[in-house]
């Protein structure tokens, strides 16, 4: 993960121990400091130009020798992630080797329907789990065209890669549509010659945000829900089942359930926890027994994310287990609440979190990210809106304006900071 700062490369180092580090020389300013002290470490490669006591790459590999294929089963381990650290530090997520291939067949051919003459462009990177699915393994699995970029993707190089590449797949995060909407306007018509799909993942997409995608651009998107310990999307509505606001079904190969807090399963309309069954699941967490036993329990893995199950068979996302809180004695969803909050045509982003009040109470409060040229003046009805939309009790008892809200790597808002 090229985004993470000097003190989270220092951690994940210290957990996964590893004896030899490959850094290209634009992070060396970055990593060099976390490999202080780490004893483990006997080989530093660096890409680029060669740093004092490291090892130039170019030199590495100019007497090496194509190794011989081995066969590996498909239970074997094969490869670790960390997680996006959306709820503290990242864990390390081992996968096998028959994972990537299970995606593949799911959500790649059955939900994306990816072809050899597709042209896919994942603003998400190969190091998060979802972009590893979207611009590795899927394009490899039928032979298509997979467009790999170094820079970080903004609204701007994003756009310039929409009109220029003309991809016919675009996959991105909810942060990142809401950005290139209030940056595109009126160019839209530019960014969809070729494009046939779009998917979304990391976190839920607002309503309003895939709305106002389609009529501004007129394609759709595709609003799903996975995790590192999954792979990729196994929870995901589909380019001709689509209902926005909602995460659709799940994903066929897969099987998910809600249940409460003692594991019963929960009734239509009925918050529970989501679990799922699949055939991508990762084996454990590195260095985290406790962790691991209490996520993957014999076929069913935990996600630790809330939903309510509608009478038509979809799944409303409703926040994380540990987002969740209690007003006037109801449980509340941060999520819902954002989700009216962002309605307002003068806000791009939204966070809830709970806070004590002068009784010690727990009450909503919301951290807002306005759109450019707006004031404060302009969400003044904020709290009468979110009232009229969900219901008097949920609305947002402090309103705090901020430039932009913590996320990890990923576009994941990071609310534990929040409440913090």
């Amino acid at each position: 993960n090229t985004l993470l700062s000097t003190e989270i490369y220092n951690g994940i180092l210290k957990d996964s121990r590893p004896t030899c580090v490959m850094v290209s020389k634009e992070l060396w300013d970055t990593v060099s400091p976390a490999l202080a002290d780490i004893d483990c470490i006997r080989h530093v490669i660096v890409i680029g130009d060669t740093p004092e006591n490291t090892t130039n790459f170019d030199s590495f590999i100019k007497d090496a020798h194509a190794l011989t294929p081995i066969e590996a089963s498909g239970d074997e381990l094969a490869f670790w992630l960390y997680s996006s650290g959306s709820t503290g530090l990242p864990k390390g997520v081992r996968h096998l080797h028959g994972s990537l291939q299970a995606t593949s067949d799911t959500f790649g051919q059955q939900v994306l329907g990816i072809q050899e003459d597709d042209v896919v462009y994942s603003a998400a990177k190969l190091f998060f789990a979802y972009g590893l699915g979207n611009a590795m393994s899927f394009p490899m699995s039928v032979g298509a065209t997979t467009l790999l970029l170094a820079n970080r993707p903004t609204p701007d190089s994003v756009t310039d890669i929409l009109e220029s590449r003309r991809p016919t797949i675009f996959c991105g995060v909810p942060t990142l549509f809401a950005a290139l909407l209030a940056y595109i306007d009126q160019r839209a018509g530019n960014i969809t010659h070729n494009l046939r799909i779009n998917t979304s993942a990391g976190e839920a997409l607002p309503r309003e945000v895939g709305e106002r995608w389609n009529a501004i651009t007129g394609t759709d998107i595709v609003d799903g829900v996975g995790s590192t310990e999954m792979l990729h999307i196994f929870l995901s509505n589909r380019p001709d089942d689509l209902v926005y606001g909602t995460s659709g079904t799940a994903v066929p190969g897969y099987t998910v359930r809600l249940v409460d807090e003692v594991g019963n399963d929960c009734a239509v309309g009925e918050i529970g926890e989501l679990i799922v069954n699949g055939p991508s699941s990762a084996e454990s967490y590195w260095n985290r027994r406790e962790k691991s036993k209490s996520t993957f329990e014999g076929h069913w893995t935990r996600t630790g994310d809330k939903y309510e199950q509608t009478s038509e068979g979809r799944y409303i996302y409703r926040g994380r287990t540990d987002d969740m809180f209690k007003v006037s004695g109801i449980w509340l969803s941060p999520f819902e609440v954002e989700q009216a909050i962002v309605e307002h045509t003068a806000v791009l982003e939204a966070a809830v979190v709970p806070y004590r009040d002068d009784d010690d109470l727990e009450k909503p409060q919301a951290f807002i990210v306005l759109k450019t040229g707006k004031t404060e003046e302009d969400v003044s009805n904020i709290k009468e809106m979110v009232q009229e939309k969900i219901g008097k009790w949920k609305y947002p008892r402090k309103i705090t304006i901020v430039p932009d809200l913590p996320k990890t790597a990923t576009g994941k808002i990071q609310r534990f900071k929040l409440r913090n």
